[in-house]
């Protein structure tokens, strides 16, 4: 056990729900993509079966160990075709936006059931503690993994939707220059994965930021459900 505990990242206590946690967030981010791509007129991703939430569609098994082991990670990316859209940029914008933007919705609704469940004594009051403890679990899982993944995902290096959002936004000369850094986007998250003093002055802080989120979006499902009384 210990030597499995010095491979994974999280604690294997929580590693089982940590990883249903890592294929809802992977699934509904990659759906939300998906979903709009079609919706604005490129059937590629439909075509593929990819407007789906069948985890099955979405997992990348490599990505999403590789996530569990050293806290970066990806799912199989959704195939978009601009040329579909009848405007390319804005339409790309938001289909760019739409999966770290359905991870923060996911984020929040996770917190205001959360704050729901402990506002109405629904996890105190549970005989079996065990449950209470995995659905606990679950939650902090997906609460946070959410939040990391709309953070980390709005960062502009490609292939992350945040360089996919600079690259419609910049004007063509910009985006030429732009695309010619594309080949080295694997060096730089190599450098990142691998050597902890980059990691910790680049992935670390958005684990702090992502907590910071969390909890105003805790005190915010407090202020909700303390409308509805006791």
């Amino acid at each position: 056990m210990d030597f499995l505990q010095q491979i994974f990242r999280v604690n294997l206590n929580v590693l089982p729900f940590y990883l249903l946690a890592v294929i809802i967030s992977f699934t509904v981010h990659e759906f939300a993509h998906a979903y709009y791509a079609n919706k604005f007129g490129d059937p590629t991703a439909k075509l593929l079966g990819r407007v789906t939430l069948n985890p099955a569609a979405h997992i990348d098994l490599l990505g999403t160990l590789l996530l569990l082991i050293g806290g970066f990670g990806w799912a199989k990316p959704v195939p978009v075709n601009r040329d579909n859209f009848s405007r390319p940029r804005l339409m790309g914008i938001i289909v760019s936006a739409a999966g770290p933007l359905s991870n923060l919705l996911v984020a929040f609704v996770t917190t205001l059931i959360y704050a729901m469940l402990l506002h109405f004594q629904v996890l105190p009051a549970m005989e079996n503690q065990r449950v209470a403890q995995a659905i606990y679990l679950l939650i902090n899982a997906l609460i946070n993994l959410n939040l990391f993944l709309f953070i980390f995902n709005l960062i502009p290096l490609p292939p992350l939707d945040g360089y996919r959002i600079v690259e419609d936004v910049a004007p063509s000369p910009v985006r030429r220059k732009l695309q010619q850094f594309e080949q080295w986007s694997i060096f730089i998250f190599l450098l990142i994965l691998v050597i902890p003093q980059v990691r910790a002055v680049t992935i670390e802080p958005l684990y702090t930021l992502a907590q910071m989120i969390y909890l105003q979006f805790l005190q915010f499902s407090f202020y909700i459900t303390g409308l509805f009384g006791a």
